[in-house]
């Protein structure tokens, strides 16, 4: 790159007069957005525009187009709006990313936290599912499901993981990809969504709640049935954040015999916890898990029997579960 570049190539811009769609050679200066005409694959000097990025602010994920999801927008401190189209994900929050610092050069610390809420953690004290669904469901500004192909499957009304992703980031339910990752999850585990072909159904075999929804433009997801279903004031659900892992209760090696599961987590709101003497081990128990035992049964009656290393470390456990039912 040249001196001063932070960032270079290929993005497709909409035309301000006529709102069609042209690819065009950006380059990322400190305080300016430059981009060129292209002919025979290389850039035609001097620049076709610029945009100056003092004042400027910038929205990403931008879902004003259904049918371009990668897209973002830039609104400069005249009003004049800039959609600018990548061709990845990655590559969109890559830009996103660069140009945000270079909106905010002159403020090193507003850089630093960029840094720090690209990976951020830290959902609000209380969320409600139920009404991040209706909101999904909204038929304006909702998710809009829509014939999708895997492995050459046609499978109706779904839509991709990061898809979901970006809409729950631009409706501000999350900060960060890792948040909306977490709360996709949850929407899982509380069969709000469901997961479609083989890309997505692989994934909740996962030991790691976050990693059971896929960030994925090959997965596919679509609403469950029972998310079909009016919810009472008294039935909603609403989970704190350490339920969904902001916050370590307690931590440390267990062994865990599984029923009928295949790996993954699970959620401990409306379970029941137990210690369980030696001789109260159920037949069908494989190993050698006698002694410190302890069960788990979840609010669908699935059981769970762990082993902790001591009778002590046991207690600690069962005590810290207890706060989360």
């Amino acid at each position: 790159m040249e001196d001063g570049v932070l960032k270079e190539g290929f993005l497709v811009k909409r035309g301000h007069i006529v709102h069609n769609w042209k690819v065009r050679w950006f380059i990322l200066r400190q305080n300016t957005l430059l981009y060129y005409k292209l002919e025979a694959g290389r850039k035609v000097n001097p620049p076709k525009g610029r945009i100056l990025l003092d004042g400027c602010t910038i929205t990403c994920p931008c879902l004003e187009y259904e049918n371009r999801p990668l897209l973002i927008k830039l609104k400069t401190q005249t009003s004049t709006e800039y959609f600018l189209e990548a061709c990845s994900r990655e590559e969109r929050d890559a830009w996103a990313f660069e140009i945000t610092g270079a909106i905010h050069a002159g403020q090193p610390g507003k850089v630093q936290q960029l840094h720090i809420l690209k990976n951020s953690f830290k959902l609000p004290p209380h969320i409600s599912l139920h009404r991040i669904i209706d909101k999904m469901h909204d038929s304006s500004s909702g998710i809009r499901p829509s014939p999708n192909m895997e492995q050459g499957s046609t499978y109706k009304k779904t839509f991709i993981g990061s898809s979901l992703v970006d809409w729950l980031i631009s409706n501000s339910f999350a900060a960060s990809r890792l948040e909306a990752v977490t709360l996709a999850s949850m929407l899982m585990e509380e069969n709000f969504l469901r997961p479609v072909g083989a890309r997505s159904t692989g994934a909740i075999r996962s030991g790691d709640l976050v990693e059971q929804f896929l960030d994925d433009s090959t997965a596919l997801y679509t609403f469950a049935e029972s998310c079909k279903k009016k919810i009472s004031p008294k039935e909603e659900i609403s989970l704190s954040t350490v339920e969904l892992s902001g916050t370590v209760v307690k931590q440390g090696y267990l062994a865990k015999q599984e029923e009928n599961r295949p790996v993954g987590g699970f959620s401990l709101r409306g379970s029941l916890v137990s210690a369980l003497e030696d001789n109260g081990v159920p037949t069908g128990v494989k190993g050698n898990v006698q002694g410190n035992l302890f069960k788990v049964i979840t609010k669908d009656d699935t059981h769970y029997y762990i082993q902790a290393s001591s009778k002590a470390e046991r207690s600690e456990w069962i005590e810290a579960i207890k706060q989360l039912t």
